[in-house]
């Protein structure tokens, strides 16, 4: 994976640049507008860059260059990869911009182990001892690097599709890059509209709807769209994307299945947030819906009667855990998860992309679904 490490600390990189640009432009508007930029590089320092990597394997699986990874291109055809650095980088902004609108209507104060962008905005206004409500002030100015990202992140990637040399790949990605924006937003109107809606729609229904954000809130976000991006901007058949996205999707199933599970029972010093977080937002995930269908009626209230409270303690925290494990929810999770990473190898082992690069997607796989943050 040297390959895709480089690539991870070229996207840094030139999201660094992009950034520093931008806080040269936004300082000549005034210096009070630094507070901005500087969220907005916390915000963008580090992280795994899934997405920036499948962005780049899909390009890969489809272009079939055999020179390998060329961090400093100088022939012509190379010029291709500057142009999918940048639409990486792109997914990588848009990723942030997602991030900070999350934690505000999840009201999260940490992501990766950090202050969430909302609660950093109200220590500035702590801080600075000024009027009003921090609280406030923190939503509304997070709010609005948010949209700022949503903005930057289509910068970067017209600039990518401004350099590519493959015939109608610029236009091709940014009719994917549309799609993806499209359907993850439409995926978090359907997460929140579960967490306050569940009550009276059937209990038969409750698995396949949470399934559904599933699929639209991350699965095709996280994984399927990065890679059918990266296989447009290499100018890939309608039988390669086909094929991208038939990995793509069960994977991303996977993906967020795994992410499920940590926001229940992952390590807190390894997620980077609190444990149980998930059960304090309310999150009606296929881990509950599957639990509730196996709970006896007691311990069903009591999920639902603890679900969604941000002021959960720890015992009430282990309390639903428990419930939860006693169910056989996670252990039939982890089949589901199983079941799916079986299924995106099936649809990547006759697929006519470049072997070098499935071979690297299925090790890329195996670090999505195998992670412990």
């Amino acid at each position: 994976m040297a390959e895709s490490t480089r690539l991870v600390d070229l996207v840094q990189r030139t999201i660094d640049d992009f950034l520093a640009e931008r806080t040269t432009q936004l300082g000549a508007i005034t210096r009070e507008l630094s507070a901005v930029t500087d969220v907005a590089r916390d915000f963008l320092s580090g992280g795994k860059r899934f997405r920036a990597l499948f962005c780049y394997w899909g390009w890969q699986s489809v272009s079939r260059r055999g020179d390998g990874f060329d961090p400093l291109p100088h022939d012509a055809a190379s010029t291709d990869l500057d142009g999918v650095v940048l639409a990486a980088s792109a997914l990588e902004v848009f990723h942030a911009a997602a991030l900070v609108h999350d934690d505000i209507m999840d009201k999260s104060d940490t992501r990766r182990g950090k202050f969430s962008a909302h609660r950093l905005f109200e220590s500035v206004h702590r801080e600075g001892g000024w009027d009003g409500d921090a609280a406030q002030f923190g939503e509304a100015a997070a709010l609005l690097l948010g949209d700022l990202l949503l903005g930057w992140s289509d910068e970067l990637f017209d600039a990518g599709g401004s350099v590519l040399t493959v015939a109608g790949a610029a236009r091709a990605g940014r009719v994917e890059f549309a799609r993806m924006r499209t359907e993850v937003t439409a995926g978090q109107y359907l997460d929140i509209l579960e967490e306050n809606s569940w009550l009276v729609h059937p209990e038969s229904e409750a698995l396949s709807r949470a399934h559904r954000v599933i699929v639209y809130k991350s699965a095709k976000y996280s994984v399927e769209a990065p890679l059918a991006i990266g296989g447009a901007l290499a100018g890939a058949t309608a039988e390669q994307l086909a094929a991208l996205r038939a990995f793509g999707l069960p994977l991303g199933v996977a993906y967020q299945l795994r992410d499920d599970l940590l926001g229940v029972f992952g390590d807190p010093a390894v997620t980077g947030k609190p444990a149980g977080d998930d059960l304090r937002e309310g999150k009606r995930t296929v881990l509950v819906a599957l639990a509730r269908t196996r709970l006896p009626a007691n311990a069903r209230s009591v999920i639902d009667e603890l679900m969604g409270d941000p002021e959960l303690d720890s015992q009430q925290i282990d309390i639903m855990r428990t419930a939860l494990r006693d169910s056989g929810a996670p252990d039939e999770v982890e089949r589901i998860i199983d079941h799916n990473v079986a299924l995106a190898h099936t649809a990547i082992a006759e697929a006519p992309l470049a072997r070098a690069a499935k071979d690297e997607l299925l090790e890329l796989a195996d670090r999505v679904t195998r992670r412990s943050s």
